[in-house]
């Protein structure tokens, strides 16, 4: 009797430890945040809420806090999404600034390329986008 208690014990115990271990399955990609700067540089004008956008009609009115950005992995598949964030508008007036700060960007990728709205590619080697070294600019 005190052998088959001691057999469902441990019976149950390495049946534990094995779904626990299997249930996890694989770990999550490691992952980084794109973190930099675009700086719309012409047609730019207030949004009324302490930020800056491009001004209406100007060609330049898809540029705002909200704004779609794009992550695409070297092989050309979007890898991660995000937002233009908070504003700022320069002391003159001229030009406007945005954070951008884009989560889980998978790492692994020889290249990336960002994109704002539909405003083309800006390539970023895997070192410099892991560096939070994005500097882009329009207008």
């Amino acid at each position: 009797m005190a052998a088959g208690l001691i057999g469902l014990v441990l019976g149950s115990g390495i049946v534990g430890g094995v779904w626990a271990i299997t249930a996890a399955g694989p770990g999550e990609p490691e992952t980084f945040t794109l973190e930099g700067s675009f700086t719309l540089t012409d047609e730019v004008v207030s949004d009324g809420d302490d930020g800056c956008k491009g001004e209406y009609d100007s060609g330049y009115d898809d540029i705002a806090e909200g704004t779609s950005v794009t992550v695409y992995g070297a092989g050309g598949d979007v890898v991660a999404t995000g937002s233009l964030g908070d504003s700022a508008e320069d002391e003159y007036g001229t030009t406007c600034t945005f954070d951008v700060v884009v989560d889980d960007v998978p790492k692994g990728e020889k290249f990336y390329k960002v994109e704002v709205s539909h405003r083309g590619t800006l390539q970023l080697t895997a070192e410099e986008a892991e560096n939070g070294e994005l500097a882009a600019s329009l207008g």
